[in-house]
């Protein structure tokens, strides 16, 4: 269930990235805020935009890069990057 792969995905030292797959969007958003990542990815995977903040949650890195965010180091970044496409991607 739900509650279930949210404890599983967040059981762990690290946050650097994250994936949700799902065709519910209201799902996707959910999970999305409740995981602890800097980054999670909805129905893609490795897209890395050059305006966005890059940086981990948790034990993941020192903090953020390639972007003003850096400099600020008391507020947690989190970029959801969801795909529409009902085209597989890959093996998903």
């Amino acid at each position: 269930d739900e509650a279930e792969a949210l404890a599983i995905a967040n059981d762990t030292l690290y946050g650097l990235g994250a994936g949700v797959w799902t065709r519910d969007g209201s799902r996707a958003y959910r999970m999305g805020r409740a995981i602890k990542a800097g980054r999670v990815w909805t129905n893609c995977y490795h897209a890395y935009p050059a305006h966005a903040a890059f940086g981990g949650y948790k034990e993941s890195g020192i903090g953020r890069e390639n972007h003003k965010m850096m400099l600020d180091h008391y507020q947690q970044t989190k970029n959801l990057l969801v795909s529409y496409s009902p085209n597989k991607l890959g093996f998903f």
